[in-house]
């Protein structure tokens, strides 16, 4: 399926206008699976977005509108971290299995006749869990969401392939700053240790999505309200 090529806006969105612009892209699939991929960096609120939309839409449309499928689920484990001298860089592009998620988006949307599980990343355990997540048949939308889905790095592109649309979600650097540092004192590190973390990770991670934000393939990038 090819991206559409408009012209890329920026505006603040709300849920519900969100939710319309994720549903038409059903009707354009003509009962096929349609795809929405939401991009963008890290703290941006993109698997809040992401569950919004399908909670929203089940309601409108009924259970099997839509779908979550969220690439974080293919972190590699700790134990494969370990194995490639990657676990200080956990979160950056060579610590996902870009090419599994492209896979699964595939089976996603040639086999829409019986039960597929999706993988989703546990932030108690720091570690990917099989099957969280279900996308039942029938199911209309699949929207799945993860930082690098537009960039221009080895894998990314197959996985953008399967995907009707692709939306940039953005935040204010410093609002990203804060959820981040948040996110690292839940999971448990000391202040100190997750500013260390912040700075010297997951800032670059999301330095790499930024440099994306006006690829040709995405479709519309926005900051969004948080509300309906």
């Amino acid at each position: 399926m090819a991206l559409m090529s408009e012209e890329l806006t920026f505006s603040v969105m709300r849920t519900g206008e969100l939710a319309e612009s994720a549903w038409e892209l059903t009707s354009r699939r003509k009962g096929a699976r349609a795809v929405l991929g939401l991009a963008g960096p890290p703290g941006a609120g993109k698997s809040t977005l992401a569950q919004a939309l399908v909670e929203g839409l089940r309601r409108r449309h009924g259970p099997l509108a839509a779908a979550y499928v969220p690439l974080d689920g293919f972190h590699l484990s700790n134990a494969q971290l370990e194995r490639l001298g990657l676990v200080s860089r956990k979160g950056s592009p060579p610590t996902f299995d870009v090419r599994g998620y492209a896979a699964l988006l595939r089976r996603l949307v040639a086999e829409g006749d019986h039960d597929i599980y999706v993988p989703d990343f546990d932030r108690t355990l720091d570690e990917p869990v099989a099957a969280r997540h279900v996308v039942r048949p029938g199911t209309a939308l699949v929207v799945t969401e993860g930082n690098y889905l537009a960039c221009e790095l080895p894998g990314w592109s197959e996985a953008r392939e399967a995907m009707d649309e692709l939306w940039y979600v953005e935040a204010d650097r410093e609002e990203i700053r804060r959820r981040l540092l948040e996110r690292q004192l839940a999971a448990g590190r000391t202040p100190g240790e997750a500013r260390e973390w912040v700075w010297a990770n997951d800032l670059p991670n999301a330095e790499v999505v930024e440099a994306s934000r006006d690829a040709p393939w995405v479709k519309r990038a926005f900051h969004w309200s948080g509300h309906d």
